[in-house]
Protein backbone atom coordinates (compact mmCIF):
# COMPACT_ATOMS: atom_id res chain seq x y z
CA UNK A 1 0.00 0.00 0.00
CA UNK A 2 1.16 3.49 -1.16
CA UNK A 3 2.03 6.25 1.71
CA UNK A 4 0.26 9.97 1.71
CA UNK A 5 3.97 10.80 0.68
CA UNK A 6 3.87 8.88 -2.29
CA UNK A 7 0.06 9.22 -3.41
CA UNK A 8 0.46 12.88 -3.51
CA UNK A 9 3.69 13.11 -5.52
CA UNK A 10 2.21 10.73 -7.83
CA UNK A 11 -0.64 13.44 -8.12
CA UNK A 12 1.66 16.10 -8.59
CA UNK A 13 3.72 14.65 -11.31
CA UNK A 14 0.08 13.33 -13.22
CA UNK A 15 -1.05 16.67 -12.52
CA UNK A 16 1.73 18.69 -14.18
CA UNK A 17 2.78 16.66 -16.89
CA UNK A 18 -1.12 16.62 -17.81
CA UNK A 19 -0.91 20.51 -17.93
CA UNK A 20 2.13 20.73 -20.36
CA UNK A 21 0.21 20.50 -23.33
CA UNK A 22 -1.77 22.61 -22.94
CA UNK A 23 1.12 25.80 -22.21
CA UNK A 24 2.23 24.96 -25.97
CA UNK A 25 -0.40 24.82 -27.66
CA UNK A 26 -2.49 28.09 -26.26
CA UNK A 27 -4.31 30.00 -28.64
CA UNK A 28 -4.27 34.31 -28.28
CA UNK A 29 -6.32 35.95 -26.03
CA UNK A 30 -8.30 38.83 -26.70
CA UNK A 31 -9.96 41.89 -24.41
CA UNK A 32 -11.32 45.20 -25.30
CA UNK A 33 -9.26 48.32 -23.77
CA UNK A 34 -9.27 52.24 -23.85
CA UNK A 35 -6.94 53.84 -25.56
CA UNK A 36 -6.83 57.38 -25.67
CA UNK A 37 -10.95 58.47 -27.19
CA UNK A 38 -11.20 55.17 -28.81
CA UNK A 39 -11.28 51.26 -27.90
CA UNK A 40 -8.73 48.98 -28.52
CA UNK A 41 -8.59 45.02 -28.95
CA UNK A 42 -5.66 43.91 -27.06
CA UNK A 43 -4.10 40.85 -28.07
CA UNK A 44 -1.83 38.74 -26.83
CA UNK A 45 0.26 35.76 -27.35
CA UNK A 46 3.32 33.93 -27.25
CA UNK A 47 5.92 32.69 -29.83
CA UNK A 48 9.21 30.80 -29.59
CA UNK A 49 11.74 33.30 -30.58
CA UNK A 50 11.19 37.65 -30.26
CA UNK A 51 12.17 38.23 -33.69
CA UNK A 52 9.17 36.27 -35.09
CA UNK A 53 6.69 38.15 -37.03
CA UNK A 54 2.63 37.99 -36.00
CA UNK A 55 -0.11 38.96 -38.73
CA UNK A 56 -3.66 39.09 -37.68
CA UNK A 57 -6.15 38.57 -40.18
CA UNK A 58 -3.13 38.78 -42.73
CA UNK A 59 -1.70 42.08 -41.85
CA UNK A 60 1.65 41.94 -39.97
CA UNK A 61 1.97 44.12 -36.90
CA UNK A 62 3.88 45.81 -34.09
CA UNK A 63 4.18 43.59 -31.19
CA UNK A 64 5.72 44.96 -27.48
CA UNK A 65 7.30 42.08 -25.31
CA UNK A 66 9.33 39.33 -26.40
CA UNK A 67 8.69 35.71 -26.75
CA UNK A 68 5.44 37.08 -24.61
CA UNK A 69 4.16 39.85 -27.40
CA UNK A 70 1.22 42.37 -27.20
CA UNK A 71 -0.59 44.25 -29.74
CA UNK A 72 -3.09 46.81 -29.03
CA UNK A 73 -5.43 47.83 -32.33
CA UNK A 74 -8.21 50.55 -32.83
CA UNK A 75 -11.26 48.60 -33.02
CA UNK A 76 -12.02 50.55 -36.02
CA UNK A 77 -9.07 48.30 -37.93
CA UNK A 78 -9.79 45.30 -36.85
CA UNK A 79 -13.75 46.02 -38.27
CA UNK A 80 -11.85 47.05 -41.82
CA UNK A 81 -9.22 43.73 -41.64
CA UNK A 82 -12.11 41.17 -40.54
CA UNK A 83 -15.56 39.50 -41.95
CA UNK A 84 -18.98 41.25 -41.27
CA UNK A 85 -20.19 39.75 -37.67
CA UNK A 86 -17.01 37.96 -36.77
CA UNK A 87 -16.38 36.25 -33.65
CA UNK A 88 -12.72 35.16 -34.52
CA UNK A 89 -9.63 37.14 -36.02
CA UNK A 90 -7.04 34.95 -37.05
CA UNK A 91 -3.48 35.30 -35.68
CA UNK A 92 -0.34 33.67 -37.31
CA UNK A 93 2.63 33.66 -35.66
CA UNK A 94 5.71 31.34 -36.52
CA UNK A 95 3.69 30.04 -39.66
CA UNK A 96 1.11 29.16 -37.05
CA UNK A 97 -2.62 30.21 -37.76
CA UNK A 98 -4.54 30.25 -34.47
CA UNK A 99 -8.19 31.68 -34.08
CA UNK A 100 -8.41 33.75 -31.30
CA UNK A 101 -12.13 34.70 -29.81
CA UNK A 102 -13.27 38.34 -30.15
CA UNK A 103 -15.02 39.62 -27.05
CA UNK A 104 -18.72 39.46 -27.53
CA UNK A 105 -20.50 41.67 -29.32
CA UNK A 106 -17.76 43.61 -30.45
CA UNK A 107 -18.31 42.74 -34.14
CA UNK A 108 -21.65 43.66 -34.06
CA UNK A 109 -23.23 46.78 -34.81
CA UNK A 110 -25.30 49.11 -32.64
CA UNK A 111 -27.41 51.33 -35.11
CA UNK A 112 -30.72 51.26 -33.26
CA UNK A 113 -33.90 52.62 -35.38
CA UNK A 114 -36.43 52.26 -32.78
CA UNK A 115 -37.17 51.71 -29.60
CA UNK A 116 -40.98 51.19 -28.78
CA UNK A 117 -41.37 51.16 -24.61
CA UNK A 118 -45.07 50.71 -23.56
CA UNK A 119 -46.40 50.62 -19.95
CA UNK A 120 -48.62 47.86 -18.77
Amino acid sequence: MMGRATLRALALTIALASGTPALATNAPQTRLVECGAQSCLAITGSRSAVDSPVTINGQTVKTYGGRHWRVRMPVEAVRRLSAPYARTISVAVDGAKKEAKLPVGMMGHADLAMLVVRVK
